[in-house]
């Protein structure tokens, strides 16, 4: 099943509400069975002291890219966070595309990789991360 987003969707990222992301700025563009794609606009409150964006914010953007990619093969489910280690390879200016491909879910885990990249696509973070499988609960219960 693919879904592709023409546009991105004010308050709505592949299908769920999500104020932080919102908050940043991160725009969903596209996703299918395996994978997702988004953009952080660059915004001068998401960057550091040098005018770069702030690897904080990179590391939110690549965190969601990633669950949306694992959230691609089992759209009725959320992810947990495990894990995540990212590598900062250049500083990222301008508006920066994330790319998330799921490699696999064994036993309710998800395995995923990432890769961020400026305008001029150098590259300039990448991720892996594993995610829990959570089943969908009631938005407004907090425990």
């Amino acid at each position: 099943m693919s879904q592709a987003v023409t546009a991105p969707l004010t308050g709505e990222h592949f299908g769920l509400h999500i104020p932080f992301m919102e908050a940043i700025g991160l725009l969903s563009l596209t996703s299918d069975h395996q994978s997702a794609v988004t953009r952080l606009p660059w915004r001068e409150d998401n960057t550091n002291s040098r005018g770069d964006v702030h690897g904080g914010a990179l590391m939110s953007a690549l965190d969601y890219t990633l669950s949306a990619a694992a959230r691609a093969h089992i759209p009725e489910s959320g992810m947990a966070t495990i894990e995540m280690s990212t590598q900062f390879l250049n500083p990222a200016r301008g508006d920066i595309e994330f790319t998330a491909t799921c490699l696999q879910i064994i036993d309710e885990i998800a395995y995923c990789t990432a890769e961020a990249r400026d305008p001029k696509q150098r590259l300039v973070a990448t991720a892996s991360a594993s995610f829990k499988v959570v089943r969908k609960r009631d938005r407004n219960t907090r425990v």
